[in-house]
């Protein structure tokens, strides 16, 4: 399964495959059209340049950013951590002190409402989802739920795992190895 970002670039590379034009073409033709909000950007490019909704949302979502506003890592981080959550922090960094031994290749990609956990692909993501509990939520394929590990249901399509935890004690062996084994897999 693609991560975003790789479905964001899959989309970027086809929309200038099918349309002719770059994305920053797009976002030129956007602002010289003068529309101001970002139905009337998606309206005018799908009238007016036949565009299917997709990319005109695209188009129209970067057309209104403003330049540079892309948060950091560190940003998004401290931002998931900040005023009711912030007591939820030493639950992360136990689960990336863990993760961090699996590997050199761990890659920790931070979101904006969760932190991604990364080898060639997503094997884990850490989401602060309540003021006293973090989700960790884990891919292990095939196997079957069991106690604290449950199946993410509705939580979140990108893992098939998840396990709550209110305390940095619950990073525990248990947990580790589940991480250790979706690492593995990864």
């Amino acid at each position: 399964m693609a991560t975003p970002e790789e479905a964001l670039a899959t989309m970027v590379r086809n929309l200038e495959e099918n349309s002719g034009k770059s994305l920053d073409q797009w976002i030129k033709i956007a602002r010289q059209s003068k529309a101001a909000k970002h139905g009337e950007i998606v309206k005018f490019l799908k009238s007016e340049h036949k565009l299917g909704h997709g990319y005109a949302n695209l188009i129209a979502m970067r057309t209104l950013q403003p330049a540079g506003d892309e948060p950091s890592g560190d940003d998004l981080i401290e931002a998931q951590y900040e005023g009711a959550k912030a007591a939820l922090r030493p639950i992360y960094e136990a689960v990336i002190k863990t993760v961090g031994k699996f590997g050199s290749d761990v890659e920790v990609a931070p979101k904006k409402t969760y932190v991604s956990l990364r080898r060639s692909k997503q094997f884990a993501l850490v989401q602060p989802s309540t003021a006293t509990r973090i989700d960790i939520g884990i891919n292990l394929k095939g196997v079957s739920p069991t106690g604290r590990l449950e199946a993410s249901g509705s939580f979140n399509a990108m893992v098939s795992h998840r396990v709550r935890v209110s305390k940095p004690s619950e990073v525990d062996a248990e947990l580790q190895g589940w991480l250790k084994k979706a690492y593995d897999a990864a």
